[in-house]
């Protein structure tokens, strides 16, 4: 409960403080550029460092790969058919295509299936989303940004994205333990990703003129909520006969709201940072609903 009303204060606050005119109008791009350099790489040493690899949960690792797959195939072939802009596009494949598996994912995992699962939220969130955020993330969001990227600029994208060297640091050190400080450092450092996060997105967050972008909107939303977690469920369920309280899981956190670090990627990128900003402002409050309807479905499987 403390971690949904830590999401909600942020926002707010991001929301009150740029109609205060405190904060100078610059503050997202100087909070955003600390979350890429300094957070999201905390955080990826910190947990990626220590996880237990385990064969048994592929599926869950696979799940957001799949997610984001399906929304490039969706979202790019709806972008031709209905001649959208390239912001707009690559705006709806990184956010609605990425679950907040980790901030919004771990409570709500606690919450509705109990401690013991977190560990399959942990496996969702790092060899998932972030891992999808740090390669397949950031070069969607260079793709449709600058119109035209070479092979050899993508790769240096990638490979020149912090967080995704960091990923790449956690692998090569994991067979040397962490000492407690340094373990405390990457946690506190790691803490302030959510805040500075939802604080940026909600200075930037606009409600004027949503009915301009309510189609793209209502379809990141609906893929992201809906659909998306239906197809994994499909897939998982009907056709792979996949059963149990994992795959259960697995498909509650496919049905996480839009993933907020890749909101702030996309901003970044200048990839239509109004209706980003409008999918995980929206998103996350919504999600709390549609997630109950969720777990009562999911528990009813055999």
């Amino acid at each position: 409960m403390a971690n949904i009303i830590l999401l909600a204060v942020c926002l707010l606050a991001g929301i009150g403080l740029r109609k205060t005119g405190r904060f100078p109008a610059p503050t997202p791009a100087a909070l955003n550029g600390f979350i890429i350099h300094i957070s999201l790489p905390a955080l990826a040493i910190r947990h990626i460092h220590g996880m237990q690899l385990d064969a048994s949960l592929a599926l869950t690792a696979a799940m957001a790969w799949l997610l984001f797959a399906g929304a490039w195939v969706l979202f790019a072939s709806a972008g031709r058919a209905f001649n959208l802009d390239r912001g707009t596009i690559g705006a709806l494949i990184l956010v609605a295509g990425l679950g907040n598996t980790s901030f919004v994912g771990l409570p709500m995992i606690e919450a509705y299936f109990g401690k013991e699962y977190l560990g399959i939220g942990i496996i969702a969130d790092q060899l998932g989303s972030f891992m999808v955020l740090s390669t397949l993330g950031i070069l969607v969001a260079s793709v449709y940004s600058s119109g035209s990227v070479t092979p050899r600029q993508m790769a240096r994208k990638v490979l020149l994205f912090p967080p995704f060297q960091a990923l790449l640091f956690a692998l090569l050190l994991r067979p040397l333990p962490f000492p407690d400080w340094g373990a405390t450092m990457l946690d506190k450092l790691g803490s302030t990703l959510t805040p500075l996060a939802l604080f940026s997105v909600g200075f930037q967050l606009q409600f004027g003129g949503i009915t301009s972008i309510l189609k793209p909107l209502s379809a990141g939303l609906a893929y992201k909520l809906l659909l998306g977690p239906a197809l994994i469920c499909l897939l998982y369920v009907a056709l792979l006969g996949a059963t149990g309280t994992i795959i259960q899981v697995t498909v509650f956190e496919a049905a996480m709201a839009p993933m907020i670090t890749a909101g702030i990627i996309a901003i970044d990128h200048r990839l239509h940072p109004q209706l980003v900003g409008m999918l995980v402002g929206i998103g996350i409050p919504l999600s709390f609903a549609t997630l109950y309807v969720w777990h009562l479905f999911l528990t009813g499987l055999p």
